[in-house]
């Protein structure tokens, strides 16, 4: 299967090979020999007769973090490689850091350091990684259809629980993924009219919808206009929804729509947060034009929710207030089942009745409560499962930043960089104004930060189970 899905790889580098060519830059080359070492690995692992092809919760934990590292790994060779060529670590970072829509990078960019191929590959990676590679590879690959597609789809996807949309997993998978690749193509060609050359309006919207955050210019200069502004700002919004809720608001499931409470939590925490910014902004600045106090810190918010990373032009000179606020909506994150990183606010919204709960039976204790979310009562192992998730997820965001300080990197810097790569936001200490950027790291640090990205991509029950010795027996 790995062998598959590196050919698969193999196939997706000839774009940024033909873009080397169009604008005749070196790096073509690269990505040729890239493709090329790729395809051959996968070709022979491909042909690898298998003792069993029989699929349980082991396999499919195995190889669904299998891939994501291996992905990242042949991913990898055109940024060591190429040009600026980068040391492994460095280079294995950034490839993860694309994969899992973290959007952190290592260059330290003026807009015109990498080349329109590498740009590009940049964005491929992480809109391949915004939806699934195990996701996709269902979608296209029939095979997979069984329970073991099941266990991978279950072990990749985001969130508590997950729905078939479909009677067929492969068809689930390929609604979902359709959905992906509309928005996608809306999100281009609306671009395109802003106006913007088919280059820079491919990647941002690639960043866009992955809520992944690369783009085309890393200076920002691009979102000098209130149009692009605001339609990466509404895509983005839509990164940030389950897209099984995308998918019934398609088909007509209405009602199922207008009871989620999620869905609902989710456009108030957008709410009430921007409400906070454009408070924080109006004390900020004498500017009280329409983009200084809607525009800009309406998509800041959202840009954080969804974990996109984007930032708005002139961020820096804002309240130090809403760092905090920052804080929490990285934590938080958008829906289950979406493309932004974070804990879920769907987890937020069970642990906030659950303790509502608690609070009430510490008053009565002979009281029975359940907790019931869209009109269904949540069962006592689901709480639990939630509850151990958020404990894991702030244990590791402590543990990341205890080992970064051990490493000699300062606390704030540690501990930031740890949040931000747990969340898949992708923000740099330096934004505090407390740390650096991601460059100036050691290089064990980059190795760290890049397995923080993966458990929270994956969502830290599929890595953490492979460190168990049970998994193992």
């Amino acid at each position: 299967m790995v062998g598959a899905l590196l050919l698969l790889e193999a196939l997706f580098m000839l774009a940024p090979t033909a873009v080397g060519l169009i604008y005749r830059e070196a790096d073509w080359r690269i990505f040729a020999m890239s493709s090329g070492i790729t395809a051959l690995i996968g070709y022979l692992l491909w042909h690898t007769r298998p003792a069993s092809k029989s699929m349980g919760k082991r396999e499919s934990f195995l190889l669904t973090t299998s891939v994501w590292i291996v992905f990242s790994i042949f991913g990898m060779i055109p940024f060591i490689a190429g040009s600026p060529r980068i040391d492994v670590s460095s280079a294995f970072f950034e490839a993860m850091s694309a994969f899992t829509t973290t959007g952190a990078t290592m260059i330290s960019s003026d807009g015109q350091c990498f080349s329109h191929a590498i740009v590009l590959w940049q964005a491929m990676m992480q809109w391949l990684g915004g939806m699934g590679i195990i996701l996709f590879t269902l979608a296209i690959i029939p095979a997979l259809n069984t329970s073991g597609g099941m266990q991978m789809f279950n072990a990749e996807t985001t969130g508590i629980t997950h729905d078939k949309l479909m009677p067929r997993i492969s068809q689930t998978a390929k609604a979902l993924y359709g959905i992906y690749v509309v928005l996608t193509l809306a999100t281009v060609f609306l671009l395109r009219i802003a106006p913007m050359d088919w280059f820079n309006a491919v990647c941002l919207a690639f960043g866009t919808m992955s809520t992944g955050g690369f783009s085309a210019d890393p200076t920002g200069a691009i979102f000098e206009s209130d149009y692009v502004m605001c339609i990466v700002g509404v895509f983005m919004l839509m990164g940030g929804i389950n897209f099984a809720v995308i998918f019934r608001l398609v088909t007509g499931r209405w009602r199922q729509i207008r009871i989620d409470e999620v869905l609902r939590m989710y456009f108030i925490a957008i709410i009430v947060f921007s409400l906070f910014f454009i408070g924080a902004k109006y004390l900020a600045t004498d500017d009280i034009s329409i983009r200084s106090l809607l525009i800009d810190p309406v998509f800041q918010v959202i840009s954080c929710m969804t974990s996109t990373g984007y930032l708005a032009p002139g961020f820096h000179i804002w309240q130090p207030f809403v760092l905090s606020l920052m804080i929490l909506m990285m934590i938080s994150g958008g829906c289950a089942g979406s493309t932004s990183g974070g804990a879920k606010i769907d987890r937020m919204v069970y642990l906030g009745k659950f303790i509502k709960n608690e609070l009430y039976h510490a008053l009565h204790p002979n009281s029975v409560l359940s907790v019931t979310v869209n009109g269904r009562m949540v069962s006592q192992e689901l709480l639990a499962k939630v509850i151990a998730f958020m404990c894991l997820f702030i244990l590791i965001i402590a543990a990341g930043g205890t080992v970064l300080s051990f490493m000699g990197i300062a606390p704030v810097e540690a501990y930031v960089s740890s949040l931000s790569c747990m969340c898949n936001t992708g923000f740099e200490a330096s934004l505090s104004g407390y740390g650096d950027t991601f460059a100036t790291m050691p290089a064990a640090a980059k190795w760290v930060l890049s397995f923080i990205m993966l458990t929270g991509r994956l969502e830290i029950y599929t890595i953490l189970v492979l460190l168990t010795p049970n998994f193992w027996r």
